[in-house]
């Protein structure tokens, strides 16, 4: 007679038992079950330019399909390098201190890995990219967060730097910061960065600069990157995107700036982490950044896209926060409901027809703000579509 056994029950326990599905999914969920114009996800609506996509073909039919180099395509990294000395005066090597990755959430991820340690901490400053805080916990540090401020009519949000300070223990292995700032528009200015530098003077904390939206700047004023400033970006991790910079989210490849001795250790864990990333469109990436007018140009056409949005939502009820960078407009809806931000959002694509998502989502303890995000990346009958839309609210 066969033993008969009692069933194991199989679980696990979770790495992340916080997280759930993203904001992000579920607003864009809800926008195409409603048949919402979707201002919610930072992503456009419009095509890349058909040469980049030209240049790709071109390297795969040329035969660049087989692994690269784990670091990235040499001709990339150069391209890469001589940017970065252009704009911004920094001399990386392209050898030893530049790194090209799956994407700027990987070199995120992959940075954090590698140099935080069990009981390290980390200062987020909030709101703030929700990808930030996961990768502190898989790697075993402790979040600590700061918030910005947000001022009245015709204000802003702002650093508290004399929060970031206070909040600086012997344990602080790194702060991150991001310019120009996902979710609120806002800019880190040279003051911002000279205040930055006195905070870490003298001490061991590292920097992951978050700069994705680098070439989304308005009204004539700088990025200013952590490149700039030689006592920062020796101890910086500098984060870039493709995608952002050439309308090709979807392609999934950035890289990351950092002296060589934090290079060799992002490597280390990069290796194991993605490997390498696609060759045919590092090829392709490498020869279209030969002509710097896509990057150069981009803040007039996304200024563009801001001042037509913010002119049609200046005739409705929504109260207009500052855009300095990126392609996101903030509003405070205060004046409309008394809603939940989460619900609210919810209720603008369910009964208004545009998805826009809550900036509660970026806190680690959700806040409210009464304050919802929009993406302006959009085409210009999208943005005015919503408009219409929006006027009726």
């Amino acid at each position: 007679m066969q033993a008969t056994h009692a069933p194991v029950a199989i679980s696990l326990t979770s790495r992340l038992p916080a997280v759930g599905t993203t904001v992000f999914s579920i607003m864009s969920a809800l926008a195409a079950q409603y048949d919402a114009v979707n201002l919610g996800q930072g992503f456009p609506d419009f095509d890349c330019d058909p040469h980049l996509v030209d240049a790709v073909t071109t390297s795969m039919k040329a035969g660049l399909n087989q692994y690269p180099p784990m670091t990235g395509v040499p001709a990339l990294r150069h391209a890469i390098a001589a940017k970065i000395a252009s704009l911004y005066g920094r001399i990386y090597d392209p050898e030893t201190e530049i790194t090209i990755t799956a994407g700027a959430t990987q070199a995120v991820m992959t940075a954090i890995l590698c140099s935080i340690h069990p009981g390290d901490e980390v200062i987020v400053i909030e709101p703030a990219y929700d990808a930030y805080v996961p990768a502190i916990v898989l790697a075993g540090g402790v979040p600590v967060f700061v918030q910005m401020t947000v001022g009245a009519a015709g204000e802003g949000y702002a650093v508290p730097w004399d929060a970031v300070a206070a909040a600086v223990t012997p344990k602080t292995r790194m702060l991150i910061v991001n310019s120009p700032h996902n979710p609120t528009g806002s800019m880190l200015r040279a003051a911002d960065l000279g205040i930055l530098a006195g905070i870490v003077r003298d001490t061991r904390i590292l920097l992951l600069s978050d700069e994705v939206y680098e070439h989304m700047v308005f009204d004539g004023a700088r990025h200013e990157s952590i490149c700039r400033v030689p006592e920062l970006a020796e101890r910086a991790f500098v984060v870039s995107s493709f995608g952002k910079t050439y309308h090709v989210t979807g392609w999934k490849v950035g890289f990351v700036a950092a002296p060589a001795m934090l290079t060799v250790e992002f490597r280390k864990v990069h290796q194991f982490n993605v490997f390498t990333v696609n060759t045919p469109v590092q090829h392709a990436l490498a020869a279209y950044m030969q002509d710097p007018a896509p990057y150069t140009r981009l803040s007039a056409f996304y200024q563009g896209k801001r001042d037509l949005f913010r002119e049609g939502l200046a005739a409705t009820r929504f109260r207009l926060l500052p855009v300095d960078g990126t392609y996101f407009q903030c509003v405070d809806y205060s004046a409309i409901s008394d809603m939940p931000e989460a619900e609210f959002a919810k209720w603008l694509t369910t009964e208004i027809g545009v998805a826009a998502i809550p900036v509660s989502a970026f806190y680690n303890t959700p806040k409210e703000s009464g304050i919802v995000r929009f993406c302006f990346a959009k085409k210009e009958s999208t943005l005015r579509t919503a408009l219409a839309r929006l006027a009726a609210v």
